[in-house]
């Protein structure tokens, strides 16, 4: 089992409002994928032959989070194609749902500049966050 990304909120991340800015929740999201991840595929993974691509972002915010808060944020796969694939993310500040999301992602060979099929070894890896 992976726990959840934690995640520290920078001073950076507030707006005028004194809540995380909505445009900074893509950034969790993207440190939530790199935590999860480095995790299941490991630090040898090669990104350059078997990468991703960011094509689609959702968001969907439910109450504001706030510079002394701590999210943490659990990731899931809840679709899996040939080449493409959908992680879906809830963030959480003392056990309250704050924030939830999803991203599709396309598998990408950058050497090559082109769309591959999901390798694989990442395909087990997504098959260990399909249950929630």
């Amino acid at each position: 089992m992976i726990l959840p990304a934690k995640i520290q909120v920078r001073l950076t991340d507030i707006d005028i409002l004194g809540h995380v800015n909505n445009s900074i929740y893509l950034t969790y999201f993207e440190m939530t994928r790199i935590h999860y991840f480095s995790q299941l595929v490991g630090q040898d993974w090669d990104w350059m032959e078997n990468g991703v691509v960011l094509v689609q972002n959702e968001i969907q915010y439910h109450l504001p989070v706030f510079l002394a808060d701590t999210p943490e944020i659990h990731m899931f796969c809840t679709k899996i194609g040939l080449k493409s694939f959908t992680l879906s993310y809830e963030l959480y500040v003392n056990k309250e749902l704050k924030t939830t999301g999803s991203s599709t992602l396309v598998a990408y060979n950058s050497n090559k500049k082109m769309s591959i099929e999901i390798p694989k070894r990442m395909l087990d890896a997504l098959a260990q966050l399909t249950q929630k």
